[in-house]
This record gives structure tokens, C-alpha cells and sequence, in this order.
């Protein structure tokens, strides 16, 4: 459960560096936006912990929608203002621009809740047990994750494999010249790559803050640094692999916890990725994509 959570940010990640091969380090605080917006809801839509299960369910469903509408609108907006003014300029530009708006984002996160972690609602007790199988005990919230995750990859996949602007997407991320000379709309395909990545993490972030019951400004450095280590693994630029990565490292994480130590968690996630990275470069079920030229 905690690997549909970096998923849905990794896919984030692969979606814009699939099409303009660009490492949106801003990707992860624009998912603490979306928890911040998601929690600051809960209490403006009428959800409290005496909330009937039809309005939870109603009230979340609103909450998950404004909160991916607001992220993927703040994505397109830094996309505009940040990156189409340096889309020909050296690859190093636009980086350090993703990273001036990383800040950007974490300070806004601390002017917003302060720089303690903030206490969410728990709407839906997320600890609550829901059944045991094999002696896996599924509480909660661990049926939020993954009942939420699972439907939007398959609808992104399917949208991005029959739309008419899906196509377009993977025109553009193969060859942008060759799509512009076919009539596609370049700038707009890669607006709409930016939207669909906000409104994951967006996604991704009410889940987090149901899931966790706590936000805070620096949880997008966190996640954003383990969903981009999910879509290397995976294979940057690779939707499934981008999944795969995810659920990977959630499941190295939790062994990790349990067997060994959360100290060592880290260390044991990225010695993973080293060992990837020696023996499979281009991750798991990667592919290949276009070089500069």
C-alpha cells in the first residue's frame, strides 16, 4: 500500500521526462500541495470523524477531485512559467529552474501549516482491521491505496494507449518534430502531460494524508525522492515500470522495517537501485528513449 502511493508520484516523474526528458524535481512538493489542500478540505466540505459513511464517501470523492484539480493546474502553471521559456535552452537550465520551484513550494508548505508536522482527521481509521488472509492482516487504509491507485493507472493506460490526445503524448515523447509537422500541437500535448502528473500526485496526496494523519512541509522531499528512485528502477519513461518501481521499493520497505530496522531502510533501498542500475541501466522494464540531437 505504501508502493501505490510512490507509483502514482513515479508516474509523475516518467510522464515528463518521457516526453521532454526533464527531471521535474518540483514533482514531490507539488504532492505536499496536494495533501495540504486535501486536509485543509476535510474540515470545508463538513468531514469530521462523526461523518456517516455515505458523506465520507461523497465528501472524500469531492476532496480527491478539487485536490487533483488543484495540483495539475499548479503543475501546468510551472510548466508555462518555468519550463516552455527554457524548452531550448541547456539541459541544466530548466533543471535548476525544477529545483528553484521545489523551494518555492516547501516554503509555501511552511508559511501554510508551519514547520511541524500537522495532525490530519483519521476519517476513515485507517488502522481499523479489515480482514486477515495467510496471516496479512489489510486495515484501512491499506484499502485506500490500492483501491484508489489501481483504478487511475488503468484509466491513465488506457487513456494513454486509445485517446486521440494519448497518442498524441507518445507522438510528441518519440519524436516532437516529426509530431509538429503532423498537425499535433506540441506545447499543448506537453501542457496536458503536466496536468495529468498533478493530478496523480495530487491523487497521491489526499491518499497520504488519510493514509499517514499527518502532513507537513517536507514530506515532498521525502516522496519525491523515493518516487523518482521508483521510476529509475522501473525504467524512467515507463508507465508500468514506474508502477513496478513503486510497489518494489514499498515492499523493501516494509521487510526492511520489520526484519531489520527503519534506520537502515534507506540504505537498503538505494543499495537496490545501485544494484539495478550495475546490471539492468536502463531498470527494470525499461525503454529506450530518444537522445538529444
Amino acid at each position: 500500500s505504501n508502493g501505490s502511493i510512490w507509483a502514482l508520484i513515479a508516474l509523475g516523474y516518467t510522464l515528463v521526462y518521457g516526453i521532454i526528458e526533464l527531471i521535474n524535481f518540483a514533482h514531490g512538493d507539488v504532492f505536499m500541495i496536494g495533501s495540504f489542500v486535501a486536509a485543509s478540505l476535510f474540515g470545508t466540505v463538513g468531514l469530521g470523524l462523526a461523518t456517516g459513511s455515505l458523506g465520507l464517501a461523497f465528501g472524500l470523492l469531492l476532496v480527491l477531485l478539487l485536490a487533483m484539480i488543484s495540483c495539475g493546474a499548479l503543475n501546468v502553471m510551472i510548466e508555462r512559467v518555468g519550463y516552455r521559456p527554457l524548452r531550448n535552452a541547456p539541459k541544466l537550465a530548466p533543471l535548476i529552474t525544477a529545483v528553484g520551484f521545489s523551494f518555492i513550494l516547501q516554503n509555501v508548505g511552511l508559511l501554510w501549516l508551519g514547520g511541524s508536522p500537522a495532525s490530519v482527521p483519521d476519517l476513515i481509521h485507517a488502522q481499523q482491521d479489515v480482514v486477515t488472509i495467510g496471516g496479512v492482516t489489510i486495515q484501512r487504509a491499506d484499502v485506500l491505496a490500492i483501491g484508489t491507485t489501481v483504478p487511475l493507472v488503468i484509466l491513465l493506460t488506457m487513456f494513454i494507449g486509445r485517446s486521440r490526445l494519448g497518442k498524441a503524448m507518445r507522438a510528441t515523447a518519440q519524436d516532437p518534430d516529426a509530431a509538429r509537422l503532423m498537425g499535433i500541437s506540441v506545447d499543448t500535448t506537453i501542457s496536458l502531460t503536466f496536468l495529468i502528473g498533478g493530478m496523480l500526485a495530487g491523487a497521491a496526496g489526499l491518499i497520504y494524508a488519510l493514509y499517514q494523519t499527518t502532513v507537513w512541509y517536507f514530506q515532498g522531499f521525502q516522496a519525491g525522492l523515493i518516487a523518482f528512485t521508483a521510476a529509475v528502477m522501473g525504467g524512467i519513461g515507463n508507465l508500468w515500470g514506474a508502477v513496478l518501481g513503486g510497489l518494489i521499493i514499498g515492499i523493501i520497505q516494509q521487510i526492511s522495517d520489520n526484519r531489520i530496522g527503519p534506520e537502515w531502510t534507506p540504505a537498503i533501498v538505494f543499495a537496490y537501485l545501485v544494484l539495478i542500475m550495475v546490471f539492468r541501466p536502463q531498470g527494470l522494464i525499461g525503454e529506450e528513449t530518444r537522445e538529444a540531437g
